[in-house]
């Protein structure tokens, strides 16, 4: 037994050693392959958003089954809901958005000459500032500066993305329903393309993933639509322009943990003080007071704690995300951590096994 064990901490070494020996490899010809992964990854995107929907929709077509319903009609029944919402967004929402946009686009110039006005005054108010304020000041202005820069410049770049890939985006649901309709011929697949000796722990690892990914998936994307909803209804009851845009925008980020939703209600809260202070000041409630319904009633209710993940980590995730990914960095960081969170917890019990 005494034998053994310098032996196998030997070859767990050596097993490490070449493993960082092929990352080391890969790194060094990356910029040779960096424009065929780029072509493969162009077209891997399509599939991997068709397959993420379908992983999404998965449970809801498994519930309409076991009603009784063929898979194949729960299917269909899914896609036409979808299709009917789609022609209802075409003819009700696309229009009632693009007037607003419009409207954003004709009011801008003078928007913007009431936040120069605005800006003047605080710099006068800045004067009789000691300097030492005076200059933490200047220095966060122009970092709030280049941070808002950099957004905009990210948004417009995803966009344009975007409209150049609508062509490759349209086989995303033709690539849905055949997830969808054999999934059972795909789980039978991987199951014997996978050896038989790993086949039980990856069982028991793709469960978790499961319950922990798409728990935290599908919960969030429900919770931030309640909350799109409650955002539009509210910013319309209190006369704040653009509403809609307003809603979804904060819909959108409250996706992301903490700093989602003072992303979200930046925009609304300026387009409301740019009309008074008052209605600022009613905005500032009205969306303190949908976050605290978030917070204390939906997401406990519909995510619960799936994660359980520490505040830290969380926190760190997405300061990662963002700087290598962005805006959709910031969208895949919490649950790519909860991913190596359960993928780590795995790895760990294999090699306690061993």
């Amino acid at each position: 037994m005494d034998k053994k064990q310098p032996m196998t901490f030997i070859l767990r070494a050596l097993h490490l050693f070449i493993w960082l020996l092929i990352i080391w490899v890969f790194f060094m010809i990356w910029p040779l392959l960096q424009p065929v992964i780029d072509k493969i990854w162009a077209v891997l995107i399509p599939v991997l958003i068709a397959a993420l929907f379908a992983y999404i929709l998965h449970p809801f077509i498994e519930g309409i089954h076991k009603w009784g319903l063929p898979r194949l009609a729960a299917i269909l029944l899914i896609f036409a809901g979808f299709i009917g919402l789609i022609i209802l967004i075409v003819i009700y929402g696309i229009p009632m958005i693009a007037e607003q946009i419009q409207e954003a686009m004709e009011i801008l110039p003078s928007q913007m000459t009431k936040m120069v006005s605005y800006v003047h005054t605080w710099e006068y108010s800045l004067e009789r500032m000691p300097t030492f304020l005076k200059g933490h000041i200047d220095d966060w202005s122009v970092q709030l500066l280049v941070v808002l820069e950099k957004l905009f410049d990210q948004v417009e770049g995803a966009l344009i993305r975007l409209a150049q890939s609508i062509p490759s985006l349209v086989v995303i649901p033709f690539l849905i329903f055949y997830f969808l309709k054999d999934v059972t011929l795909i789980k039978k697949s991987t199951w014997y393309l996978t050896p038989p000796k790993w086949r039980r722990s990856l069982s028991y690892y793709a469960k978790d993933v499961d319950h922990t990914f798409g728990s935290y998936i599908r919960g969030q994307l429900l919770v931030a639509s309640v909350v799109a909803v409650l955002s539009m209804i509210g910013l319309w009851l209190l006369g704040v322009p653009y509403a809609i845009l307003f809603g979804l925008f904060i819909g959108a980020t409250d996706i992301i943990p903490y700093f989602g939703a003072i992303i979200g209600a930046a925009p609304a809260i300026v387009a409301a003080l740019l009309i008074s202070w008052d209605k600022g000041l009613y905005t500032v409630i009205l969306l303190v007071v949908i976050q605290q319904i978030e917070g204390n009633l939906l997401s406990p209710l519909i995510v619960g704690r799936t994660l359980h993940l520490h505040p830290m980590l969380i926190v760190l995730a997405l300061l990662v995300g963002v700087e290598m990914g962005g805006i959709l960095g910031l969208l895949v960081a919490v649950p790519a951590l909860a991913v190596l969170k359960v993928t780590l917890l795995h790895i760990r019990q294999h090699f306690q096994n061993d």
